[in-house]
């Protein structure tokens, strides 16, 4: 017996071998592959939110030049009208715009994953290529559309004997900013929703069908659910999207400079201080808090999605 135990220990001996020399070419396969990943984030996101936090612990003074005040610049900022009307303003922008474009997403997802239309394709290249406008064109040209004097609704309500609207006024710019967002950003979430929708398997529909379920029915009760992840997603990219507005208000600005001021937005108050007050400090603490806020939101959607999941 130990005769014959002996040669089977020997042919076990270099399987593992090979099987651990396999394993660590697995290992340095894997690292060599992940760290160009690993040092550009390190270098443009780590180090520079590192430097910022660094920048937020000080002041630059005229008498005495930069000096060490800890959380004062967070204190301040937590007092500042400026930033508090921004990040409120903000706020309602993502309660209003948010539901509106996700929901004209998902309609469109679903019609186009139906099969009812005909010219499929150009359908849904047609809804995705406002996403491929960049954003400041985008703004310029909704800017000449909403001009009071020279844009085309204007020129209409003009030759009907009508008052020009005034879409670019205090109570109607932020509205204005939700449709230039909305009509650039409903085909990158439908486009996102409609792969989710295709890599749903075709025999939960059919068995749907065979029992007398309807196109409503089925989307409601299956579509949907499976779609969870993609919803929660673009939700969450919402979100983050929403606090970090800038160019489009940026850019009405010029054209509507009483309606849009230097803090419209979190950033666009944060640009103001760094590059036009010189306040880098005051600006990265502002930054900082910010993505608190936007971490606390999706944090705070994604656990009441989880929550809604698990109830079910």
């Amino acid at each position: 017996m130990q005769a014959e135990t002996a040669p089977r220990q020997a042919q076990r001996t270099p399987r593992r071998k090979t099987a651990n020399i396999a394993r660590r070419r697995q290992y340095v396969a894997a690292y060599a592959l992940s760290m160009p990943f690993m040092a550009t984030f390190i270098l443009m996101v780590a180090v520079p939110l590192g430097y910022a936090g660094y920048l937020s612990l000080f002041k630059k003074q005229l008498i005495g030049g930069i000096s060490f005040v800890g959380m004062d610049n967070y204190a301040r900022a937590l007092t500042d009208p400026s930033f508090l009307s921004g990040v409120g303003r903000m706020a309602l922008f993502l309660v209003i715009q948010v539901p509106v474009m996700l929901g004209l997403s998902l309609l469109f997802a679903l019609i186009l994953d139906s099969g009812m239309l005909r010219l499929q394709k150009f359908i849904r290249l047609g809804v995705f290529l406002p996403y491929a406008i960049p954003s400041v064109i985008a703004t310029l040209m909704w800017g000449y559309l909403y001009g009071k004097d020279f844009g085309p609704f204007a020129q209409l309500a003009k030759s009907l004997g009508l008052p020009a609207p005034d879409f670019l006024a205090g109570g109607n710019v932020l509205f204005s900013i939700m449709n230039i967002v909305t009509w650039g950003f409903v085909g990158h979430n439908m486009i996102v929703m409609y792969a989710a929708l295709r890599s749903i398997p075709a025999e939960l529909y059919e068995a749907a069908r065979v029992d007398g379920a309807s196109e409503w029915r089925v989307a409601w009760s299956i579509k949907i659910p499976a779609i969870k992840g993609a919803l929660l997603l673009t939700t969450i990219f919402s979100v983050i999207g929403s606090f970090q507005l800038f160019n489009e208000p940026n850019l009405l600005r010029v054209i509507a400079p009483a309606a849009i001021g230097q803090d419209y937005t979190p950033n666009m108050y944060a640009f103001q201080l760094s590059f036009v007050n010189q306040d880098a400090n005051y600006a990265a603490a502002i930054a900082f808090l910010l993505g608190i806020v936007i971490m606390a939101v999706s944090y705070g959607v994604q656990l009441t999605a989880n929550r809604r999941e698990k109830a079910l």
